[in-house]
């Protein structure tokens, strides 16, 4: 199963949506909660680093029986330093977005602490190219 969602820039309102739509789908096929929490936590982090950082972005869930594998591709100002910023706490969000409780920097260590396998490309300037694999079974 595929699924593919596009992700606004600055749409706080619907942040969360394809997050929330793959939590059901992964329910519907019997996953256990502790991976369907994981799966959720990395894929909604991902979600709003587009919405509170990029112009706009998409994101690509294919579930298979053992895994789901999820790209998130923005068209944003890309990362310049992705080691500097999978540090907790480092943030580059604007004042805006920290005023309504987000960029708190925990963004991405929280994509890793919840992912199997995580991958991010990025080119300041163009965007961001996040992967992320979660095993759906023991």
């Amino acid at each position: 199963m595929i699924l593919h969602y596009y992700i606004a820039g600055g749409d706080f309102v619907n942040a969360g949506k394809a997050s929330s739509d793959v939590k059901h789908i992964l329910k519907q096929l019997d996953v256990p909660s502790r991976r369907i929490k994981r799966v959720v936590i990395a894929l909604y982090e991902a979600e709003v680093n587009v919405v509170a950082h990029a112009r706009e972005g998409t994101i690509e869930a294919m579930i298979e029986p053992e895994k789901i594998r999820v790209s998130v591709r923005d068209s944003g100002p890309g990362i310049g330093n992705i080691e500097e910023a999978m540090k907790a706490g480092y943030s580059t969000a604007s004042k805006e977005v920290r005023e309504m409780g987000f960029g708190a920097g925990m963004g991405l260590p929280n994509m890793k602490k919840n992912s199997d396998d995580l991958h991010i490309e990025s080119v300041p300037g163009e965007g961001t190219l996040v992967r992320i694999t979660n095993y759906l079974r023991d």
